[in-house]
């Protein structure tokens, strides 16, 4: 059984694999080299030992969009209900996308998108938000109860979604109940949208079978196509956010979706932002114990073994340049390695530099609610805990401000 370390003075000497050297040790030295050959190399790493692999699969999409009302939000916002049902022989998944954007912009709306933990109806009070029916989790103090929400889950989580501050601030926000697309429970890859899965055929899934991180990752993507075909949206500037494992998931699907114009990570832990190899907080064997369907079974044998992984968290990062990247910390939630997420996103560096970028330039973690950015990156590490708070998000929309100007 793994023993959690929360002492800095205990982690292991390590080493970060190398990011611009390639495979057969070939130095990457341009952004073309970098696009052409060594991102891609990564990619497939990060798909055959820890993610997963998207087996191909052929679906169709259909859209049904619901109008709410909502006296709250008369006269500066429309909110809907998007339905998006994807179907194949093997069966049908809707996932449901709570769509508010901000009325009298004059132009195309930059968005906000991200999955939610307990159910649309928990982002925002509005009464016509439709429950989620599928697996939540959380306790009575959400109003869930044996991994349902009830009536009592309206509104539970707004504050982690500031609405009325992401609407004046000129930014629309899209919200998908997580479980709408996989539920977070070991299944066995059986439900949500691997039930669409080929390999589902298999009575086993293969090792490098996509995990439940994948799974959402690929779930914010068809909300993208989505998104890009909504008039009222501008496809350029869409940003995909998430915290905690939804932060893990709005990582994976900012690397493999360049789409998405900009990537924020709240808090996102081992298998996001954070160093595996610090082996502190969360490590990778406590992840994989506690839940072992978010990362294929390759990812497995990396329990207690992170020097062998030929990928970390910095790569991760790295696979999102030249677009523009933001990790936000708690000093307080250790768990998720505040340091070891700091230390990934400057690992990052050299790739952005490769496309001329500024980067991050001190080593050393900067004090707790100082923000920093330079070039195409950000961070900070807020007083408090485990959460995405308010504060949080003035920093992510001002950096959303820099990053993602109006055409």
């Amino acid at each position: 059984m793994y023993a959690q370390n929360y002492d800095e003075s205990n982690i292991p000497d390590y080493a970060v694999p190398e990011i611009l050297t390639d495979r057969n040790g070939q130095k990457i030295e341009t952004a073309g080299q970098w696009e052409n050959q060594r991102r891609q190399e990564l990619l497939e790493i990060f798909e055959e030992q820890m993610y997963g692999k998207v087996p191909e699969f052929e679906y169709h999409a259909t859209y049904r969009s619901k109008s709410l009302s909502s006296p709250e939000l008369s006269g500066k916002a429309t909110q809907e209900e998007v339905t998006i049902t994807l179907s194949n022989e093997r069966g049908q998944v809707d996932i449901n996308m709570l769509l508010t954007l901000p009325l009298n912009t004059g132009a195309k709306v930059p968005v906000f998108l991200g999955l939610n933990f307990q159910g649309n109806q928990a982002t925002h009070p509005n009464p016509e938000i439709a429950i989620t029916g599928n697996y939540v989790i959380g306790g009575d103090q959400l109003g869930v109860r044996d991994n349902k929400a009830t009536e009592q889950s309206r509104g539970a989580r707004i504050s982690r979604w500031p609405l009325d501050l992401i609407l004046k601030s000129g930014y629309g926000l899209a919200t998908i109940h997580c479980g709408d697309i996989d539920p977070d429970f070991d299944d066995g890859f059986k439900n949500g949208v691997h039930s669409l899965s080929p390999d589902m055929l298999n009575t086993v899934a293969p090792a490098d079978h996509w995990g439940t991180i994948a799974a959402w990752a690929w779930g914010l993507s068809r909300a993208m196509d989505y998104l890009s075909a909504d008039d009222r949206v501008d496809p350029d500037r869409v940003a995909v956010i998430g915290h905690s494992r939804l932060g893990k998931a709005a990582l994976w699907a900012g690397a493999i979706d360049e789409r998405f114009a900009l990537v924020i990570s709240n808090d996102s832990g081992c298998g996001g932002a954070a160093l595996s190899r610090r082996r502190i907080g969360e490590t990778v064997e406590a992840i994989n114990t506690s839940f072992p369907h978010w990362f294929c079974k390759n990812f497995h044998q990396y329990n207690g073994n992170e020097d062998d992984l030929p990928i970390d968290q910095h790569m991760l990062i790295a696979l999102i340049a030249p677009r523009p990247v933001y990790v936000g910390s708690a000093q307080e939630d250790q768990w998720a390695d505040p340091k070891g997420e700091y230390t990934s996103i400057f690992l990052a560096g050299p790739v952005f530099k490769l496309y001329g970028f500024q980067t991050l330039e001190e080593a050393e973690q900067p004090p707790t609610d100082h923000p920093v950015s330079l070039g195409k990156q950000g961070y900070h590490m807020r007083s408090g805990g485990h959460d995405m708070t308010e504060y949080d998000w003035q920093q992510y929309i001002r950096f959303a401000h820099q990053q993602l100007p109006a055409h």
